[in-house]
């Protein structure tokens, strides 16, 4: 494959995209960072279920216990809303403040599917009582509802209350998201929470740099699944002067940093326990660097994603915690060596996030 400048951009193999986006997202060794940075490097961790962003630092941290995120999050250093792929994440308070304005476009996509029950609404007023209504005290999204629907008793109630997230950057308040304190989800906006306004809408350009250094090698189409967005092809150009390329084993222009880590295929991958909705599956069109083709589909069912096993880098299981155990579900049957090595893992994961709580470890019925 040839790029625009004329040369012939190398291939990197699957292996090779593998090591580096593990490198890039702190799953080679456990990282030495705080929470709140790891958060910041990763932009983000999808957050449907509260638990999931815990698991997802303990794979990557050196020393996480629960509670670092938990302080962030109490402080507001760090919080929970819908921005990227119209999921709720954990982001730190300045991205909350940036990527949600960046995303914007894609909410505004996501509400017009809306528009035929939302007949004689006007969405500016709307933004205007909801913002006024979650800022006097947060709100559940019920109370919102019915507050919106005395206004437009004709609207649909489940369009008014997506509308006033779509709107709005609406963060759920803590205790929500707080290990083992968690309560309702109650709602008020990102610039009340946190104190200070958000920004003006940014250019993408900084956000492509920095979802290469946590996503990378990429396409322009692997940051537009990662994002939600259409459209950053522009970015990419903009930035070409600045990148490197490849191109995959099927031949797509992978953009990167020039500095940024490529470890050789060959560097070992430890056995990583990653939670149901781990970015690390979502955030790429082609997931082939992380999941064989053999296993493709095998971590969903319906609209459910389980929690995934990684060994040598690549998805080979699922797990669970059933009844005081850590079951690993292999799909295939892991040598002796092998094992071990989830043994010794599956142990740091539990040391981690349940301290001294006795849980055997057993592997269950491979799935089929």
């Amino acid at each position: 494959m040839t790029t625009k400048a004329g040369t012939t951009a190398p291939v990197l193999g699957v292996r090779a995209l593998n090591r580096a986006t593990l490198e890039r997202q702190l799953l080679l060794r456990p990282a030495r960072m705080s929470a709140e940075a790891a958060v910041a490097h990763l932009l983000g961790l999808q957050a449907q279920a509260v638990k999931p962003p815990y698991y997802a630092l303990a794979a990557r941290l050196d020393g996480f216990t629960p509670e670092d995120l938990s302080a962030p999050m109490a402080d507001r250093r760090v919080a929970r809303l819908v921005t990227l792929r119209s999921t709720i994440h954990t982001h730190t308070a300045d991205d909350c403040l940036t990527l949600r304005p960046l995303v914007q476009a894609a909410r505004d996509r996501e509400l017009n599917a809306f528009r035929k029950h939302l007949t004689g609404v006007d969405l500016d007023r709307l933004a205007v009582l909801a913002r006024a209504l979650v800022e006097e005290e947060p709100r559940t999204l019920g109370q919102l509802r019915e507050a919106l629907l005395a206004e437009w008793p004709d609207a649909d109630p489940q369009a008014l209350a997506v509308a006033a997230r779509c709107r709005l950057p609406l963060v759920q308040v803590t205790p929500r998201g707080l290990w083992g304190r968690s309560g309702q989800v109650t709602l008020t906006t990102a610039e009340h929470w946190l104190g200070r306004p958000a920004r003006p809408a940014p250019a993408p350009d900084g956000t492509v740099l920095r979802y290469l250094a946590a996503f990378g090698p990429a396409s322009v189409k692997d940051m537009q699944t990662w994002a939600g967005l259409t459209r950053l092809r522009d970015a990419f150009e903009r930035l070409r002067p600045r990148l490197v390329t490849f191109r995959d084993p099927g031949g797509t222009e992978l953009f990167d940093l020039p500095d940024a880590p490529r470890p050789d295929p060959d560097t070992p991958a430890p056995p990583r326990f990653l939670p149901e909705f781990d970015n690390l599956l979502l955030s790429h069109a082609d997931r082939s660097r992380l999941v064989p083709p053999a296993y493709k589909g095998r971590t969903w069912r319906k609209n459910q994603a389980f929690r995934v096993l990684l060994v040598d880098g690549f998805v080979a299981g699922l797990w669970k915690l059933d009844d005081g155990a850590l079951v690993v579900e292999p799909f295939d049957t892991p040598s002796k060596s092998r094992r071990e090595e989830i043994v010794t893992e599956g142990g740091r994961m539990l040391a981690a996030m349940h301290g001294d709580a006795a849980y055997d470890i057993r592997f269950g019925t491979v799935r089929g």
